[in-house]
């Protein structure tokens, strides 16, 4: 079955994280291990915004770190159905930056004060450390408002489905920020495979490498399992779930993990390789040490193939300041063009526009006119079992096999 996608208190503290047209869940017809009853209703199909439907979506952010500062917050400043209320930083240089960019939302030294105004808001974004996505929006939860969470959505599978169990018994929106779902180069690639440009596909290879050489020395390159840190997990939650949603579930996995440069305590070379039940294997590369990056993508079908190099243009546009809103948001320009073909028959294929502002419209309107998240959370509980699958299967030198869905 192809995968489709749809268009704890007290723990608060100075958090980071690194961090279109409507697409289908593709997990809306699964349950999670363990999930409620078929009576219980899905968060997905709540239908009662928390304020009866009318005004802007007030969120609060924790978080304002890369992933706070530089995606969540402007993405959300640039959809005129949300405003950002609150943000959650204890670190003092972030704290002037909050008041710089957003002067309209309050800057709070801990997520205490997001529960204590829980009433003048509707939707948390968790933006912290992975070890405290849990926990934060169980909190958020408790307090009745809806949550986004950023990849990953926690360290186990199993946190991320007491999370799901957690959204459901509250009647609440429960969503993960896989923003990757909207680069230009990926949603060009699912409009090839879907007008059957390719035939029939037969191996994806993706890639997210990135030369660092010098470690940084943050919570990402801890080695303590609670912080999920490496490229595995912080990259390769990425590349897992587009594979996903591209061709489906995975019946096996085999994994390397390795750890290229001195002093680093988790992985930050790795390679998966995934068999998909619907045929399809998925090639997936990530790494902090490539001194040459290979190809973003290349998909070889039985009619073509497809090759993109370079990654999608919206990262480096907020990076940069630069506004969802400004005209021609991500937009590619031709040189980084992928191609399309086989043999010496080869055309360049221009790159669909990026679209990361096109998740939190999904989520405005899933709180205000009701209907699915833009992600359901059970694609990232897919996601997690694959990534703790590949760390099985690296530390024990054989393939796993994944129960079936």
């Amino acid at each position: 079955m192809r995968l489709r996608d749809t268009t704890a208190p007290g723990a608060g503290g100075g958090f980071e994280s690194c961090g279109t047209p409507p697409v289908v869940s593709p997990a809306a017809s699964r349950e999670p291990r363990g999930a409620a009853p078929p009576g219980k209703q899905r968060m997905s199909e709540r239908a009662v915004p928390p304020d009866g439907g009318s005004g802007p979506v007030r969120v609060g952010l924790i978080g304002y770190g890369l992933a706070g500062a530089v995606f969540h917050a402007p993405l959300v400043a640039a959809n005129p159905g949300m405003r950002l209320a609150a943000v959650v930083t204890a670190d003092p240089e972030r704290s002037a930056a909050a008041r710089r960019d957003h002067p309209g939302a309050a800057v709070l030294p801990s997520a205490d004060g997001l529960w204590e105004r829980a009433a003048g808001l509707d939707l948390v974004v968790v933006a912290s450390p992975n070890r405290t996505h849990v926990p934060l929006a169980l909190a958020a939860l408790g307090a009745g408002l809806a949550v986004v969470v950023d990849k990953p959505m926690a360290p186990t599978a199993a946190e991320a489905v007491r999370l799901v169990h957690a959204a459901r018994e509250r009647g609440l929106l429960l969503s993960v920020f896989h923003n990757r779902r909207w680069d230009g180069d990926f949603l060009t690639l699912r409009a090839l495979v879907d007008g059957g440009r390719l035939g029939r596909p037969a191996r994806l290879e993706s890639r997210f490498e990135r030369w660092r050489p010098v470690p940084k020395r943050g919570w990402r390159e801890s080695g303590a399992p609670g912080e999920a840190g490496g490229t595995l997990y912080d990259l390769g939650s990425h590349l897992v779930d587009q594979a996903l949603v591209l061709f489906g579930p995975v019946a096996r996995v085999y994994a390397e993990l390795d750890r290229r440069r001195p002093g680093v305590e988790v992985d930050d070379d790795a390679f998966l390789a995934l068999a998909h039940r619907s045929g399809v294997r998925s090639h997936l590369w990530m790494s902090a040490s490539a001194a040459v990056a290979g190809p973003r993508f290349r998909l070889l079908g039985g009619a073509a193939g497809y090759v993109k190099h370079g990654l999608d243009v919206q990262e480096e546009r907020l990076r940069a300041g630069a506004s969802p809103r400004e005209p021609g948001w991500g937009a590619e320009p031709r040189e980084r063009w992928g191609t399309l073909g086989a043999g010496d028959a080869v055309e360049a294929v221009p790159t669909l526009p990026g679209a990361y502002p096109a998740f939190y419209e999904g989520v405005r309107r899933a709180l205000r006119e009701g209907g699915p998240p833009p992600v359901d959370p059970l694609d990232a509980v897919a996601g997690l079992r694959i990534l703790e699958a590949a760390r099985v299967s690296a530390e024990q030198g054989r393939t796993v096999e994944l129960a079936g869905e």
